[in-house]
């Protein structure tokens, strides 16, 4: 797997990296440059089963996989079904332990999350693995004996995250985290290749550990850098909504609320948004971000960093749906068009609201809470602001029935050009 569109040459794949501000830390910008020019590497990224579905916060990652494949690069995606049992440390408190049966159902399923991203044929083919295969046949003598001999306490405890929790406390349990992690690069070193380890700059302490345990086992070299923790300008979390996060898992999040987490991002963000996730070429995003500085109310960035990833992740038929249906619940499509869960996933980022039985439409307006009250309901209807499935409504006391009804149970509603809501009759 390749693409010629990329960034070829020595220098070129790690400077387009820094360019992009995928790169962080690194064990040596010069030896980065060696390994990733010089022929193929084979490099891992780690990912823990902590919930049933990786978030757009695992974007960074994932993404940057795909991005040295197709530069010609070999991945080893790492789902950890060992360490996700474990849990690493967080400065707040313990994290609650999940049972190794679900970790292993939430194993499979990321498994299956990370496979469209890559390509599993080819002289570069991507491989699954799974750190239960070499940690759990490991007694816990060996795992002392032959890793933990390795580790000097007074480094481990240099851990931030580590000292930020010495006065509340912390298990042995996720103390010896770093251990496991160190583990796996070096049996992926031993296994595949393995030369290069990346991950998020939270884990840095963890990687560098790894580093440093393959040249103490006398491996190596091998190398490591870390990409930034992905942030928001206005301060909240990214990768979040006001719905709660946004998962890559379609049942958990729509592919509609997907896409329009990337259009409504903030006009501060997208920029960097762009260089981080999308495949574009330079020239294209730089072209992209004057065109977006010039008309920044036609939000061209948004628009395609949100089509380019909806369309990675959930393919291009959602993708269109998704389109269709931000365009038609204001007005400028036909809400026919749109299949049913993709305009229920709409309507219910909206705000929808369950009825028994249909009233007249100012009722409707004030159920939806598109107004506060039946007077303002009228007075918006005579004043022809009040819509009902993008047809103007004129009459104050005008009523709906079964047969406007879209797919049998949904009206979709709109107060002016910007603010909507939705209907279902439950059935």
């Amino acid at each position: 797997m390749t693409d010629s569109n990329l960034p070829q040459g020595r220098d070129s794949l790690t400077d387009d990296l820094l360019w992009r501000g995928l790169i962080q830390d690194s064990t040596g910008l010069d030896e980065l440059r060696d390994l990733l020019g010089g022929g193929q590497a084979t490099f891992y990224v780690g990912f823990d089963p902590t919930a049933p579905s990786l978030h757009v916060g695992h974007l960074m990652q994932v993404l940057t996989a795909r991005r040295l494949q197709l530069a010609g690069h070999r991945p080893l995606l790492l789902v950890g079904g060992a360490t996700g049992q474990i849990g690493d440390p967080k400065e707040s408190a313990e994290r609650t332990l999940n049972s190794p049966d679900v970790v292993a159902g939430w194993v499979e399923r990321i498994r299956e999350q990370l496979s469209p991203f890559v390509t599993y044929t080819g002289e570069n083919a991507a491989q699954l693995v799974n750190n239960l295969d070499w940690t759990g046949e490991m007694s816990v003598v060996e795992f002392l004996r032959d890793v933990g001999k390795h580790f000097p306490v007074n480094k481990m405890l240099a851990r931030e995250v580590v000292r930020a929790r010495l006065e509340t406390g912390i298990s042995f349990t996720e103390f010896s985290y770093q251990l496991l992690q160190a583990n796996d690069f070096f049996e992926l070193h031993r296994r595949h290749g393995c030369q290069l380890q990346y991950g998020g700059s939270d884990q840095w302490g963890n990687i560098t550990a790894g580093v440093d345990y393959v040249r103490r086992r006398g491996a190596g070299p091998v190398q490591a850098f870390t990409t930034p923790l992905v942030t928001k300008s206005d301060g909240t979390k990214f990768g979040k909504s006001e719905s709660g996060a946004i998962w890559l898992d379609p049942q958990m999040t729509s592919p509609y609320a997907f896409y329009q987490f990337w259009v409504n991002a903030d006009d501060r963000d997208v920029s960097r948004h762009l260089r981080y996730f999308s495949f574009r070429s330079r020239e294209e995003l730089e072209e992209l971000e004057k065109a977006t500085a010039e008309r920044p109310q036609a939000r061209l960035a948004q628009r395609a960093l949100a089509e380019e990833l909806t369309t990675l992740v959930h393919g291009e038929r959602e993708t269109a749906q998704a389109v269709a249906a931000s365009q038609a619940l204001f007005g400028r499509g036909s809400l026919d068009e749109l299949a049913p869960e993709t305009l229920r996933a709409a309507l219910t980022e909206a705000g929808l609201v369950r009825l028994d039985e249909l009233p007249d439409v100012a009722g409707l307006l004030k159920e939806s809470g598109l107004v506060p009250s039946m007077k303002e309901a009228r007075r918006v209807i005579a004043e022809g602001g009040a819509y009902v499935n993008n047809t103007r409504i004129s009459e104050v006391d005008a009523t709906v029935s079964a047969d406007d009804l879209l797919h049998g149970r949904y009206l979709v509603l709109r107060r002016g050009k910007r603010s909507f809501a939705g209907v279902e009759l439950r059935g």
